[in-house]
C-alpha cells in the first residue's frame, strides 16, 4: 500500500484525511496518468453518504482540468460503476464512497476502462503524481454530464441474471446507502413477496446499525415476516450478508461454499477451486478438503481475489466479508448480484438456506478490532512483547486454532482474529493481544 491508496482506494476521515482539494487532485492525476495524453471518457457514481456530492464534484472538476468528458450517475453501488464503466465503454470509472464505514469517512476508488479495480503500479503512479510532481494541464476543459437514467441499465443487467422459478419471501436491507437506489425497483420486478428495511437515506445513516455488518434489524424482520431469506447489503453494494429463515447469519464464507457445492454438481466449477483469503474460516477449507474442491488463500482485499481468479482461471471467489466475485459474471464484488447467485441456487434445487448452508460447519471465530494510532498500524510488529505473545497463543493452539492479526487497509484498526475449538478461550486469548496492543499503540 502506498501513503494514499489503500486495499480498495483513498479512504479517510472528510475535511481530515480526505480533503477537497485532495479529491481535486485525484481527479487531475487520474485523468493525466489514465488519459495517455488523450481525452478520456468517464463514469462517475457515489453512495448517499452527506459528502459524496462535494468530493464528486471536485473530482469531477479535477478531471475537467484535464479535458476529460465526465458522466456523473448519481447515487450508484460500486459495481453499477464498473459495470457501465465497461459497458459504455469509458476510459475510467470513479466511485466515491467509504464502503462499510461510518458516514464521517469518504473514499475514492478507481476503475480502468475494463471495470476493473487498478492495479497497485498504477496507484502508484497517480499517487507520485500527486505527492511530487505537477501535471501540466493544456488549455483544452472537459464536458460535465449528469445522467441519473443509467443505473437502469444496470438493474436491467441485474434483472436478465435471475433464474427465480418459485415465490421466495425476501427481506432487503440496503444498509441506508447505494442499494436503496437499485435493489427496491429490482427485487419488485423479481418478487412478488419482498420487503425493505433501511432504504430511506438522510447522508448520514448510511450503515448506521443497518446493513451487512448490523444484522440485527434484518434477523428480526426476516422472523417477524417469516421470509425464506434476509439480504443485507453494505454502504456500497459490493458486499452481501445473509439471513436465513432460522435467523442464522450465512457469511461470505458459507456462500462461497454454497456456490462452490453447486457450480462443482454443474461441472461448472473452473479449474475445480474456491479462492478466499488469509481470512477465510478454517471450515471452508474443511469444506474443499471434503468436496474435493481446491482452496486457495490470498491477502485480504477483494483485488487480490481477483487477481487469483484472473491469473488461474478461476470462477469463484470472495472474503468473508461478503465480498463476492463471479468472474464470468462481474469484474468486481457485487452485493446484489450475490443475492441473485443464491435465489437462483434456493430456487433451482428447492432448498432452504438453512439446508444448502450445511455444507459447511463454521469453527468458532472471535475478531477484535483496536483502534492504533496512524504509526501503531505498522509498528505493532516490530514489538517484541506483542510478538511472543502471538507465538506463545499459536503454539498453544497447534492444529486446533490459528492466530492472524493484520492492520486495516482502510481504517486505522489493528485487527486480531483467532479461530479455536472453543468460543470462551479464543475470546479470552483474542483480548489479551488486543489490549496488549491497544496498551502501546492505542489511539
Amino acid at each position: 500500500m502506498g501513503k494514499l491508496f489503500g486495499t480498495d482506494g483513498v479512504r479517510g476521515k472528510i475535511n481530515d484525511d480526505l480533503t477537497v482539494q485532495l479529491a481535486m487532485k485525484i481527479g487531475v492525476a487520474a485523468g493525466y496518468v489514465l488519459g495517455k495524453n488523450k481525452k478520456v471518457k468517464v463514469i462517475i457514481g457515489r453512495d448517499s453518504r452527506y459528502s459524496g456530492q462535494m468530493l464528486t464534484m471536485a473530482v469531477a472538476s479535477g478531471l475537467l482540468s484535464c479535458g476529460a468528458e465526465v458522466i456523473d450517475v448519481g447515487i450508484v453501488p460500486t459495481p453499477a460503476v464498473s459495470y457501465l464503466t465497461r459497458e459504455l465503454k469509458c476510459d475510467i470509472g470513479i466511485m466515491i464512497s467509504a464502503s462499510h464505514n461510518p458516514s464521517v469517512y469518504n473514499g475514492i476508488k478507481i476503475f480502468n476502462n475494463e471495470g476493473y479495480k487498478l492495479a497497485d503500479e498504477v496507484e502508484e503512479q497517480i499517487e507520485n503524481y500527486i505527492l511530487n510532481e505537477d501535471v501540466i494541464l493544456g488549455d483544452n476543459i472537459g464536458k460535465y454530464t449528469l445522467d441519473l437514467s443509467l443505473k437502469d441499465k444496470y438493474i436491467f443487467y441485474l434483472e436478465n441474471e435471475c433464474k427465480i422459478n418459485k415465490d421466495l419471501k425476501i427481506v432487503v436491507d440496503c444498509a441506508n446507502g447505494s442499494a436503496s437506489e437499485t435493489a427496491p425497483i429490482l427485487f419488485k420486478k423479481i418478487s412478488k413477496n419482498v420487503s425493505f428495511i433501511n432504504w430511506e437515506y438522510d447522508g448520514y445513516n448510511i450503515n448506521e446499525n443497518a446493513g451487512s455488518t448490523h444484522l440485527d434489524g434484518l434477523i428480526s424482520a426476516v422472523k417477524k415476516n417469516k421470509a425464506d431469506i434476509g439480504v443485507a447489503y453494505d454502504g456500497d453494494a459490493d458486499r452481501c450478508m445473509l439471513v436465513s429463515s432460522s435467523g442464522k447469519i450465512i457469511d461470505g464464507d458459507f456462500i462461497l461454499a454454497i456456490c462452490a457445492k453447486y457450480y462443482k454438481n454443474q461441472g461448472k466449477l473452473k479449474n475445480n477451486t474456491v479462492v478466499g483469503t488469509v481470512m477465510s474460516n478454517l471450515g471452508l477449507k474443511k469444506f474443499c478438503e471434503t468436496n474435493d474442491i481446491g482452496f486457495e488463500a490470498t491477502k485480504v482485499g477483494d483485488r487480490y481475489v481477483l487477481e487469483s481468479l484472473m491469473e488461474n482461471d478461476y470462477l469463484i471467489g470472495g472474503e468473508q466479508s461478503g465480498h463476492i466475485i463471479f468472474r464470468h459474471l462481474a469484474n468486481t464484488g457485487d452485493g446484489e448480484l450475490t443475492s441473485i447467485q443464491i435465489l437462483n441456487i434456493m430456487s433451482d434445487t428447492g432448498k432452504s438456506l438453512d439446508e444448502l448452508a450445511r455444507v459447511m460447519t463454521n469453527y468458532p471465530q472471535v475478531l477484535v478490532n483496536v483502534s492504533v494510532t496512524k504509526e501503531g498500524k505498522e509498528k505493532y510488529k516490530d514489538d517484541n512483547e506483542i510478538m511472543d505473545l502471538v507465538a506463545s497463543i499459536s503454539d498453544e493452539l497447534a492444529d486446533n486454532g490459528r492466530v492472524l492479526i493484520r492492520p486495516s487497509g482502510t481504517e486505522r484498526i489493528v485487527r486480531v482474529m483467532i479461530e479455536g475449538l472453543d468460543i470462551s478461550d479464543i475470546t479470552d486469548k483474542a483480548n489479551l493481544i488486543a489490549n496488549k496492543i491497544k496498551e502501546k499503540f492505542g489511539e
